[in-house]
């Protein structure tokens, strides 16, 4: 069974590598570190690095063994497309969601210099989805660098939204999800730069999601959004396949 997961966007995660390494302002408080550490901590194997990056060759095909189709976060707990993550392990990574038609996977990362270095080693079905994160105005560069990635669904994820986003190039994105930082050390998120991104969204057709507040105690502040709760995601949602297993 896939590993199920309270991201609202997304039902499962998947995670053949673990670890990760701090690289801009949103990394500051990451959640997957918090966890990799108190997972060591606790004596589980998978974490007996911490959150050094960490490559597990048994996690490499699972998915072709869940024969229920899922929508499943790739590297939750890491950047894919990280520096110490080499080309020939993120490409059996494609092959094995290459195989696995029948789910939809969502990959993130905020190193999409890299992503847009070998996007073009890589194989894009339909159901793998590319996104970047973007939490200031000073990300927008990752955007452009998606752009040019030939994945069916492109979208951006700005959580931690840390700062007013005015402008940026909405013509090849499928998908914008907004949230606030959460935990002990949470940095604040204004309503305006929400409903700013928000009405943009509106504004050129792209499927909006408001995934949370935030904040120190994140249940308490709610996903509402001008009283509203805001899920939308692309309308080609998953792809539609015959099982043959």
């Amino acid at each position: 069974m896939p590993q199920l997961t309270k991201i609202e966007w997304t039902e499962s995660s998947w995670n053949p590598a673990t670890g990760c390494s701090k690289i801009s302002i949103g990394c500051r408080n990451c959640y997957a570190e918090r966890l990799a550490l108190r997972l060591q901590k606790m004596g589980q194997k998978k974490y007996k690095n911490g959150f050094n990056v960490t490559l597990h060759y048994d996690e490499l095909y699972r998915p072709l063994k869940w024969k229920k189709p899922n929508v499943i976060f790739v590297n939750s707990m890491s950047d894919l497309f990280h520096e110490d993550i080499p080309d020939e392990f993120i490409m059996e990574v494609f092959n094995t969601m290459n195989k696995a038609y029948w789910h939809t996977f969502q990959i993130l990362t905020k190193r999409s210099k890299r992503l847009a270095k070998i996007a073009d080693k890589l194989n894009w079905p339909e159901n793998i989805w590319m996104g970047v994160t973007v939490e200031t105005s000073k990300q927008i560069f990752r955007i452009n660098d998606l752009c040019n990635v030939p994945a069916f669904v492109r979208f951006v994820s700005m959580e931690p939204l840390l700062g007013p986003i005015h402008e940026f190039p909405y013509e090849y994105v499928d998908w914008i999800i907004v949230g606030g930082e959460s935990g002990p050390y949470a940095r604040p998120m204004k309503e305006s730069w929400v409903i700013e991104i928000r009405n943009q969204c509106i504004k050129n057709g792209i499927p909006f999601f408001f995934k949370q507040w935030g904040g120190v105690n994140k249940k308490k502040n709610g996903r509402l959004l001008e009283g509203k709760y805001w899920d939308e995601s692309p309308e080609h949602h998953r792809v539609d396949v015959q099982l043959y297993l």
